[in-house]
């Protein structure tokens, strides 16, 4: 993400990553109850996040025409 922003910002091109945590998904709602229960308990907000949490990130970075070569960590804290 870094490197694509130097490269390709004299075209006007931004990049931006989204980096989602555990997210509420058919996925997930198929796991194990006592495995979903852990898995919750280990993010530091004690849920999962939702789809449109995820949407929210990408719909920040098209917004910001300021915001090139970073990436948006939407994991409820867990990379604390």
């Amino acid at each position: 993400t870094v490197t694509w922003a130097k490269e390709l910002a004299r075209y006007a091109i931004r990049t931006a990553t989204v980096a989602p945590g555990f997210v509420a998904t058919e996925m997930t709602a198929a796991m194990r109850p006592d495995m979903l229960e852990r898995i919750e308990q280990s993010v530091p907000l004690n849920r999962l996040g939702e789809p449109d949490h995820i949407a929210q990130s990408v719909a920040f970075a098209f917004d910001n025409d300021y915001f090139t070569g970073r990436i948006i960590e939407c994991d409820g804290g867990l990379r604390l």
